[in-house]
């Protein structure tokens, strides 16, 4: 009697699971491609430089990968923290140090961007509050085909790199 219970609950827990196949699975009929916005541009040591004395303006920097199969393109930004967020470049020309307006920054795909001192930088004019070192400030890339993405900026004391 003993062994039939047993083999009776055996029987149930077999019926309970799962069937494993080891055969290969089926090719599919038709390539598979990733849903859109399923891949998105990455941000790293985000951080934005506070000037030495008060200015209505600073600049912040950050490392943008792309890691998707086209190119990202970097149309703007923004932020709560400033009454304009906008992309320029520095550029050294015969000797004398320049800085342009930059409309669009494209990340190719599988490649990496740097704004830095001294070249590609977020300028962040006029902020609304108090910064200080060791702090945080959020702001939105604005993105070609309308996407975003939110970066936190750790704010850096003067003189930081």
């Amino acid at each position: 009697m003993k062994m039939t219970r047993v083999l009776t609950l055996v029987g149930a827990l077999l019926a309970a699971m799962p069937l494993v196949s080891t055969a290969a699975p089926a090719a599919p009929a038709a390539p598979v491609k990733a849903a859109r916005g399923s891949c998105a541009l990455q941000a790293a040591g985000a951080w934005v430089r506070l000037p030495p004395v008060a200015m209505p303006m600073l600049a912040g920097f950050v490392r943008l990968h792309n890691p998707c199969a086209s190119t990202i393109t970097v149309l703007g930004a923004r932020s709560d923290a400033f009454g304009d967020v906008s992309l320029h470049e520095s550029t050294r020309v015969d000797g004398i140090s320049r800085m342009r307006p930059v409309a669009r920054l494209p990340v190719p795909p599988g490649a990496q961007v740097e704004l830095q001192p001294g070249g590609l930088h977020l300028m962040l004019r006029h902020p609304r509050g108090k910064l200080e070192p060791d702090g945080s400030v959020d702001v939105v890339l604005e993105l070609e085909g309308g996407g975003t993405r939110a970066v936190l900026f750790e704010v850096r004391a003067a003189g930081s790199r």
